[in-house]
């Protein structure tokens, strides 16, 4: 009997992913079925879906379970899910589907052939209602608002079946651990509470300071890398892959840290999207997420701590994973280490303040990184990587 929390939903993982002879023949049928394009928020959607990480879905949601997951953040059937998962079409190639037909989910960048799916529901939704509810805001600056209100009018539902997991195997064949796979991991390292630790950055010595913190309280930490698509500027993930090896390899002690990653792109929801990292995160069979200042926050949309506060808003049961919420973090010239502002007493003129983008900011600027900001074997990666970006 696993000791590990079970996946969302209280059942089985529900992977969508077709293997073997049933995949080769339904390869060969999407060749002639209608295709229906997916852009890039869908498809990763659709890799998360095929992995299970997405259970209990059984795919793209229809109206009810849109609408009340907008307004209440649970399914029709009134199961907590705190964001949509959706797939939107063009009005003409709507109107060209029969109820009823089975089409071909094409990955509008590659082309490849991602699922088959049975329509059973064509519908529109209030834009609008959806980001004042999900993201807080209507603002058209928002990225994951600009998403929503220049997607297609119609959105498709109906039970899929996925023949692909898009470019992320091959492209990342360490880092892509289905959840079936990191759950076995643990139980193979005797974990039974594990923190998950998000990130989309290389880790600086406050990501270390939060890692260690999980550490402390948990059997065993998921540094758990974004592998979606990301925004300008961000490093990519085989950067921030070296980068986090040589962290882990000379600051951790063995056996407490796995590293991996998943498809998902970011929405910046803020505090719904900590809710959807703590849901997911349960069916790779993680107890805990780290939930520091401003999680999956863009911009000043969110408060600092808004993902911290929207946990407690939630009615007993929604989750088994729980937060582990962490301050703002900090290197202190009389602590003399990191700590946060929950355990330092000294005032603002003694703290370093640490962050992707400030690390971003002093490589551009050709300035010393000082070791207090990050550990030397992690800047020795970064410095290659921008180095190459000058040459």
């Amino acid at each position: 009997m696993s000791k590990l929390v079970g996946p969302h939903g209280g059942g089985a993982l529900a992977p969508l992913l077709l293997e073997g002879e049933a995949r080769v023949a339904a390869l060969e049928r999407a060749a002639r079925l209608r295709a229906v394009p997916l852009s890039s928020r869908e498809s990763s959607d659709l890799v998360m879906l095929a992995m299970g990480a997405y259970t209990p879905l059984q795919g793209f949601m229809g109206h009810d379970d849109w609408r009340r997951v907008c307004l209440e953040m649970k399914l029709a059937n009134g199961l907590f899910w705190p964001i949509p998962i959706t797939l939107s079409c063009s009005q003409e190639l709507a109107d060209s589907i029969a109820d009823g037909e089975e089409v071909a989910l094409v990955d509008e960048e590659t082309g490849e052939a991602m699922a088959l799916m049975t329509v059973e529901e064509k519908y529109g939704i209030d834009r609008e209602l959806e980001c004042r509810e999900v993201f807080r805001t209507s603002d058209g600056e928002h990225p994951g608002v600009a998403k929503v209100m220049s997607q297609a009018p119609v959105n498709l539902a109906g039970p899929l079946r996925a023949l692909s997991e898009g470019i992320f195997p091959a492209t990342y064949p360490r880092l892509f651990l289905r959840p079936a796979e990191t759950r076995r991991r643990f139980e193979e390292l005797g974990w039974s509470r594990v923190a998950a630790f998000q990130t989309r950055n290389p880790m600086h010595r406050s990501h270390e300071y939060l890692a260690k913190v999980a550490v402390e309280v948990c059997d065993g930490v998921l540094i758990h890398q974004v592998l979606g698509k990301l925004k300008a500027g961000d490093i990519p993930a085989e950067v921030r892959t070296r980068a986090i090896d040589a962290l882990v390899e000379n600051y951790f002690v063995a056996g407490t840290v796995i590293q991996a990653g998943y498809p998902i792109e970011m929405r910046y929801a803020g505090p719904r999207e900590a809710l959807l990292h703590a849901l997911f995160r349960q069916n790779f069979g993680c107890s805990h997420l780290v939930v520091g200042r401003d999680h999956a926050g863009v911009g000043d949309y969110y408060g600092p701590y808004d993902a911290h506060h929207i946990f407690d808003e939630l009615e007993p049961g929604s989750l088994e994973t729980v937060p582990l919420k962490m301050d703002v973090t900090f290197y202190c010239d009389v602590c003399l280490g990191t700590t946060s502002s929950r355990t330092c007493p000294h005032d603002e003129s003694h703290r370093l303040a640490i962050s992707g983008t400030r690390l971003r900011a002093m490589f551009a600027a050709g300035e010393t990184v000082p070791p207090e900001f990050s550990r030397p074997e992690v800047l020795a990666v970064l410095k290659d990587y921008y180095g190459s970006l000058d040459s």
